[in-house]
């Protein structure tokens, strides 16, 4: 199931609290998680708790996390066609997930962990 909150929503720090601050998820995405109030998430459930997610800010992905490829992959199909989704930083150990949702990945911008996605239609 995929769910889109907010940090006001009720369960949301529920489901999400446990990102905040990881520094297993922080290690493994070379970002932090911040729960910032101006973010929407769509949060992917699997029994009741969080297994992937996006946080999104004015079409921009803010934040992105997935145990699974497979979960991630579908997290991104659900967002692309709820939004157009504009140049976003996001971390390169997603690529084959970006590649696979068919977004734009920006050759000409190299970060070291990061790349940068977009829907294909800008």
């Amino acid at each position: 199931m995929i769910l889109k909150m907010n940090n006001k929503c009720n369960n949301f720090y529920q489901y999400m609290g446990k990102f905040f601050g990881s520094r297993i998820v922080q290690s493994e995405i070379n970002d932090r998680i911040y729960d910032d109030s101006y973010k929407d998430w769509y949060i992917y459930l699997k029994n009741d708790n969080a297994v992937a997610f996006i946080s999104i800010h004015n079409d921009t992905i803010k934040n992105i996390y997935s145990s699974s490829h497979t979960y991630l992959i579908e997290l991104l199909n659900e967002v692309k066609n709820t939004i157009t989704i504009s140049p976003s930083i996001v971390p390169k150990i997603y690529i084959d997930v970006y590649k696979a949702c068919n977004l734009h990945i920006d050759e000409d911008i190299k970060y070291k962990n990061f790349v940068t996605i977009r829907s294909d239609n800008p």
